[in-house]
């Protein structure tokens, strides 16, 4: 076997879930194929490559066969394991690169409302000043590293009702633009599409940065949660 496909790669993932890592186990090729929700056929042929390429071991006692995983499975399956970890861990820093286009006026409007304004006073330690600095973003790659973020916790800014309306979630995640302290926020409602992203701060960010549309702008995110 040339290399580990990705049947051979769940069907080491089970038996290591089943305690093969050390010991033999007790396995027949009918509860294996069950285990990974396929057929008995299936699982017998993964199996039987997987011994043929000295990832597993099996013992025949009678009717019962054991297994138990090689060195050289393990290791395998350990090195696959440490590149999935270094894959889906977010960069410790994003670095962002684009324009400063208006925006349609809400933000000030939203991060006015009191159930926000609250919330940010207690969780990010201040009340953003009305309204959000959009960026937008020049390449594709950055908006790709945005979306990482979508799955962060970041800080939440719950969402909330008025009796009249429900306003949606906000998260925050710390940045730096040109020196002063700001967070990117991910809306759970929002007009713009993945090629803007919103800052928020304490103060008014055109005026503190001296910018103006079309300002080039370099901004610096935080992935940590």
């Amino acid at each position: 076997m040339a290399e580990l496909k990705i049947q051979h790669i769940l069907t080491l993932s089970y038996l290591l879930s089943k305690g093969a890592r050390r010991n033999f186990v007790s396995m027949s090729t009918a509860s294996l194929g069950s285990g990974l929700k396929k057929s008995q056929q299936a699982a017998s042929r993964h199996l039987l490559e997987l011994e043929q390429g000295g990832f597993v071991e099996r013992r025949v006692t009678g009717r019962t066969t054991s297994v138990r995983i090689t060195q050289q499975g393990y290791s395998e399956i350990s090195r696959l394991y440490s590149e999935l970890q270094k894959g889906l861990k977010p960069s410790p820093r994003v670095e962002l690169e684009g324009t400063l286009v208006s925006g349609m006026g809400e933000g000030a409007y939203y991060m006015a409302l009191d159930g926000y304004t609250r919330q940010f006073r207690s969780k990010v330690g201040y009340v953003p000043f009305p309204g959000t600095l959009n960026v937008r973003l020049d390449k594709r790659e950055q908006r790709e590293a945005v979306r990482q973020f979508e799955g962060m916790p970041g800080t939440r800014i719950d969402g909330f009702s008025d009796g009249k309306r429900t306003y949606g979630w906000v998260k925050c995640f710390d940045a730096e633009m040109k020196g002063i302290a700001c967070h990117l926020i991910m809306l759970e409602r929002t007009h713009h599409d993945d090629s803007i992203v919103e800052l928020i701060a304490g103060v008014c960010l055109r005026d503190a940065a001296s910018l103006e549309d079309g300002s080039r702008v370099r901004i610096a995110v935080s992935a940590d949660p």
